[in-house]
């Protein structure tokens, strides 16, 4: 399938690792031109030569801190000055640290929600008059299946997500008729660093060994394993297409069927 986004201009958020690059890595595999941002620059200077050698994109990377009072002011002049307006706009930021909501304290909730809530909507409203102006863009929030089904031992996570699906779904209603569409895409268990360190957290609070952790994750996933990185970045461009135009206002989830709600 021609996903149609060829040419077009992507920026995607903490794509220096995990789901982030996979999502980055695909969406230039389908020829966009790819502006990867986070904190460390030799790394995302790696993943664009990588990309570029590919020859079927373009990538180029930004430094940015999603914590960071700036970060808004940062990406929205590096859009301008590097592609002169956006077309594909993925969400993504890291997750906050394990723990229950006795562990929530509100300097802890404060800071996540701004780096994990707040600079999401700052920038995307920032990036919007650049789409509604072309009457096309596509809006990609990465949230988790915590959204639906609240994970143990993740309560900030579960605490400030759902905010995005909330105002995801708002933001569908507003620019559906501009040729924008806004959707959040929730991973279950995919394997990547970052599912490594809640394995562990996991194994080091319940005393089991990690093998053990694992086992028994993936005995509850319907399909009996992780999910890849490749698997959730394809769903993630294909949202970002021109064939997906029709799908907004939705949350898609790519999680092995392991969430029981229907």
């Amino acid at each position: 399938m021609d996903l149609g986004i060829k040419g077009k201009r992507a920026l995607v958020l903490a794509s220096s690792r995990g789901l982030g690059h996979g999502i980055a890595v695909a969406l230039a595999r389908e020829g966009a031109h790819v502006l990867l941002s986070g904190r460390s620059g030799e790394t995302l200077e790696a993943n664009c030569r990588a990309i570029n050698a590919e020859g079927k994109g373009k990538a180029d990377w930004i430094w940015a801190d999603l914590s960071d009072e700036t970060f808004v002011e940062i990406v929205a002049a590096a859009v301008r000055d590097k592609f002169g307006g956006i077309d594909i706009l993925v969400n993504n930021t890291g997750g906050p640290t394990p723990g229950t909501t006795q562990d929530m304290t509100p300097e802890k909730l404060e800071a996540y929600f701004f780096s994990m809530v707040l600079r999401v909507i700052a920038l995307t409203n920032a990036l919007l008059p650049s789409m509604k102006e072309q009457g096309w863009g596509r809006i990609l929030t990465v949230a988790s299946s915590g959204v639906i089904e609240p994970i143990a031992n993740l309560a900030l996570s579960n605490t400030l997500r759902p905010a995005l699906a909330g105002w995801s779904k708002t933001v569908a209603t507003e620019i559906g008729r501009f040729g924008i569409t806004s959707n959040l895409l929730l991973p279950g268990s995919i394997l990547t660093g970052r599912l490594d360190d809640l394995d562990g957290a996991a194994a080091k609070r319940t005393g089991k060994s990690l093998d053990d952790i694992r086992t028994a994750k993936e005995a509850a996933i319907p399909v009996g394993r992780y999910g890849t990185v490749e698997e959730f970045a394809a769903t993630a461009a294909f949202l970002c297409s021109q064939p997906a135009s029709y799908i907004t206002g939705s949350l898609v989830r790519c999680d092995g069927g392991a969430a029981r709600s229907v």
